[in-house]
């Protein structure tokens, strides 16, 4: 205690609705689409309509695989409870409790219902982060330090190093894993798009093949948590269970979208190459190609030589 008052925020953390990162990934490749979006009117007849198709598909594969790096949504729970608020203190509050797993760290969520109890705003968001050169443990102390609510600390105390529950190691591992084999399928994404530049056409269907596999890749690490016992979050007789949240279902729609469309070039190169070839703009004019030569210059030499 501080002159008798409980150490708490001077000003309460809002929930997140986006984290930075991913705003700035998302500005970046919308940049991207709006630059192609002005220079698309140059381009005349059915070609544009199959670069459009090319380029946007391109990068909403390119975007999803970046922004989950930095989302929190990997897996999400949420339990209403009616719990402590203070420590030393026997006031109950009935709250919202959300717990929201990325692969860089969680965030805990604490919301009043209603917002304003006890004289105070109930509407808290604290992110601790496991990624490399991040320490839990540390962030976990610091809240203590801050005095964060009960129900935070209670959460956030169930993903420390010296936890008995072993959760920080099971998720911190996968979440490693994941990003790490993330960032490995956005890399044969660039080497898709480049061989898609060039009269390569089927090596980079192959390309989409490896980064849709990559990408399934990442999911089953993260999933491997789901293999070990997990440590009850319980409050009073609610019990806060979790799973698998937005960004694990969006990085498989796209995975698989990799699959479709890298099984689709493939086919396509072995039974229509000339329907491959004219939607990656690369058919030439067959009539320019057996176009005939109206003049022929033949060297009188080689005429008088007999040859």
């Amino acid at each position: 205690l501080f002159d008798s008052v409980y150490p708490f925020y001077p000003q309460q953390r809002k929930a997140f609705v986006f984290d930075v990162s991913t705003i700035i990934v998302i500005v970046v490749f919308l940049t991207f689409a709006c630059s192609f979006l002005l220079i698309i009117p140059g381009i005349r007849g059915r070609v544009r309509l199959y670069w459009t198709l090319r380029v946007l598909l391109s990068l909403v594969v390119g975007v999803v695989i970046v922004a989950v790096q930095f989302t929190g949504d990997w897996e999400t729970g949420w339990v209403k409870a009616n719990t402590s608020y203070k420590s030393f203190s026997r006031a109950l509050v009935k709250a919202d409790i959300g717990l929201h797993v990325g692969l860089g760290g969680v965030n805990v969520t604490l919301t009043g219902n209603p917002v304003s109890q006890i004289n105070e705003t109930i509407n808290y968001n604290e992110h601790f982060a496991w990624r490399f050169g991040a320490d839990y443990d540390h962030s976990y102390s610091e809240g203590l330090e801050r005095g964060l609510p009960s129900p935070i600390l209670y959460v956030a105390e169930k993903f420390t190093k010296q936890s008995p529950c072993g959760m920080h190691r099971q998720y911190r591992i996968s979440s490693h894993y994941a990003s790490a084999t993330l960032w490995v399928a956005f890399c044969t994404w660039l080497i898709s798009n480049m061989l898609f530049s060039m009269p390569v056409l089927v090596y980079g269907g192959y390309m989409l093949l490896v980064t849709g596999a990559f990408m399934v890749f990442s999911l089953l690490s993260f999933s491997t948590v789901r293999n070990s016992p997990m440590c009850p979050i319980q409050f009073g007789i609610a019990t806060l269970r979790t799973g698998y949240g937005g960004s694990f279902w969006l990085t498989l729609v796209t995975g698989l979208l990799c699959f479709v469309a890298g099984i689709t070039v493939v086919a396509l190169h072995y039974f229509n190459l000339d329907l491959l070839k004219t939607f990656f703009d690369l058919h030439e004019d067959k009539a320019e190609e057996y176009q005939e030569m109206t003049e022929v210059y033949i060297n009188p030499h080689f005429v008088n030589e007999g040859l």
